[in-house]
């Protein structure tokens, strides 16, 4: 079976926690705190895989979690890093975040692409000690990894396009000029699944053409098969609309091309934009009269127009060479890069909780909603930390740790940032 979205959760390793231990050996008196830190939680990392072709695997599987960073150990021994979740994916599949739909990778091309980072180890209270407090009793626990509710699109790599009603002969014309071998039948909606197929125009010089399944009126609503694959033709570079020139099944060419390229429109305006070449197919099958009737309407829409017979491949290679000439001027395939971050107001955590924990004259600052603050703030850049004071302000932060005592010059750790506290 043929499945081109999923939905799956994905959760990156919590960082091991930091240890709280003390250095103890024969005749060495107060050896002091040696306590190690955590190690790193394991990423989640999607690699593609040419062998895959669809994402049917995850129909059985929704739930990928990485394994914890290890916790310290005493004699300042660090956690051991855990090893990195590797999801392996069909070239081409783009993984958006489900809720705000935002692209966080897109999977085209052999690199892989760490999508959720596992969360960094805890200090150990190694850290913690300075020459008024020479025993911390205390270490930071592992930060949380990265999760996401995630949506999974394969959307086909290909260089061109072929689209059309059913049963015109893209079918045909992609099994003529390429090694792909898809069904063919005098019957509507005969393929079923995308087929692809590489198209070599001698040494050097080759481009990849996928085959759509059949569009019909309406489809960008859902109706037929072809809504299900209108996002495979979103990368192609050039668009072969074919149609049924002769109107064998008793339609109206110059209709059949308006609706098809209405369908397009309505479901990406950019696809409406997109080069295009149109194909007269079945030219056997009506006179030439028709045929010039219709290359006229098509070449008054400013397009080339290119008369053939797919089932003999009569007239084809001139429609090749053309395609070729094309994409020699075109932009490369459409790859799509990754949203920022979504920037929060700060008013938007007005009323948030925080815990705030004194140990031993450092305040701990602990609240969910403040991991996603802390990942969108780079400590580098002036403006970032206004807007991360302003939220601390606004959120109720620093309220809370005057309540709990806190003195000018006092230690603040907020996870793994820590800043001395001026009023």
């Amino acid at each position: 079976m043929f499945v081109d979205t999923a939905k799956i959760f994905i959760k990156a390793g919590d960082g091991g926690d930091g240890a709280v231990a003390f250095h103890r050996e024969k005749y060495v008196a107060s050896g002091g705190p040696d306590g190690g830190d955590g190690g790193k939680g394991g990423n989640i990392v999607f690699q593609a895989d040419s062998n895959l072709s669809t994402l049917s695997d995850f129909r059985y599987k929704r739930k990928y979690i990485a394994q914890k960073g290890e916790n310290g150990r005493g004699g300042r021994c660090n956690g051991k890093k855990a090893p990195d979740l590797i999801i392996r994916v069909p070239v081409g599949t783009v993984v958006r975040e489900s809720e705000s739909g935002r692209i966080l990778a897109d999977i085209s091309d052999n690199e892989p692409v760490v999508v959720a980072k596992g969360g960094n180890g805890g200090w150990g209270n190694i850290h913690f000690a300075t020459p008024t407090r020479q025993t911390p009793r205390f270490a930071k626990p592992g930060l949380p990894g990265e999760e996401y509710e995630i949506q999974l699109e394969l959307k086909l790599l290909a260089d061109v396009g072929i689209i059309g009603f059913p049963n015109v002969g893209k079918s045909t014309l992609i099994s003529v000029v390429s090694e792909a071998k898809p069904v063919i039948a005098d019957y509507h909606f005969t393929t079923i699944t995308p087929v692809l197929g590489v198209v070599n125009m001698g040494e050097g010089s080759s481009f990849v053409m996928a085959d759509i399944p059949g569009l019909i009126e309406g489809a960008h609503n859902g109706t037929g098969l072809g809504h299900r694959f209108l996002r495979h033709i979103e990368r192609c570079r050039l668009l072969v609309h074919i149609v049924d020139v002769s109107g064998s099944e008793g339609r109206d060419p110059k209709q059949d091309f308006v609706t098809i390229n209405n369908e397009l429109e309505k479901f990406n305006p950019d696809l409406a934009k997109r080069p295009m070449i149109v194909v007269g197919n079945k030219c056997d099958l009506t006179d030439e009269e028709t045929i010039e009737d219709f290359k006229n309407y098509i070449e008054s829409q400013g397009y080339k127009f290119f008369p053939i017979m797919a089932a003999i491949a009569y007239e084809v290679k001139p429609l090749l060479n053309e395609i070729r000439e094309q994409l020699s001027k075109l932009p490369p395939v459409v790859r799509y890069e990754p949203d920022p971050a979504p920037v929060f107001d700060g008013n938007e955590f007005k009323d948030r909780k925080v815990n705030v924990t004194n140990r031993d004259g450092v305040f701990f600052v602990e609240g969910e909603w403040l991991l996603r603050v802390l990942r969108t703030i780079n400590f580098d850049d002036s403006e970032s930390m206004g807007y991360f004071q302003r939220v601390l302000i606004s959120a109720g932060v620093i309220d809370a740790l005057k309540a709990a005592g806190i003195n000018e010059g006092d230690t603040v750790s907020i996870y793994d940032v820590e800043f001395d506290f001026v009023e």
